[in-house]
């Protein structure tokens, strides 16, 4: 008994690392640091999202342009009205990163861009309605601090 959990925790372990480990093999340019950074800027803007949507909208700069496949192009004011109106009409509307599927890369002299998938789910007729999207954020750093400037929003 005491073998199988032995073999069980070291195969758990090999899993993880090698998770880890594959990820930091997809990306070509990798800055630990970097991707780090984004990381937890993302946990934090959408956690915000998931509570307060005028916290959420702090992250977004004012230049903001949103490529949609569905809806097209959309800026700043648009986008905070939408992120509001969403939010009013599914109040337990959450998402979630995907991170084994996140990518960062820098982008000298103006901040980074981010590559990866997320998770949308809300109930809906008594059941939980999920979807996963593909997106693209550029991340530009200010003297206020990190702003979205840029999202491509597809694969709906």
């Amino acid at each position: 008994m005491r073998l199988l959990r032995f073999i069980s925790l070291v195969l758990l372990a090999v899993i993880l690392f090698g998770t880890a480990n594959a990820q930091d093999a997809k990306q070509k340019h990798q800055d630990k640091e970097l991707f780090q950074t984004i990381l937890k800027l993302d946990s934090t803007w959408f956690a915000s999202f998931n509570k307060d949507i005028s916290v959420f909208s702090s992250y977004i700069d004012s230049t903001l342009e949103f490529y949609h496949d569905g809806s097209g192009l959309t800026f700043y004011a648009d986008n905070v009205a939408a992120f509001k109106r969403m939010k009013d009409r599914t109040p337990d509307l959450t998402r979630e990163l995907l991170i084994e599927t996140m990518e960062v890369y820098p982008i000298p002299g103006y901040g980074a861009v981010q590559i990866a998938q997320h998770r949308f789910c809300h109930m809906e007729n008594g059941k939980m309605d999920c979807g996963v999207f593909k997106f693209i954020h550029t991340w530009k750093k200010t003297e206020q601090g990190w702003k979205v400037t840029r999202i491509i929003s597809v694969d709906h």
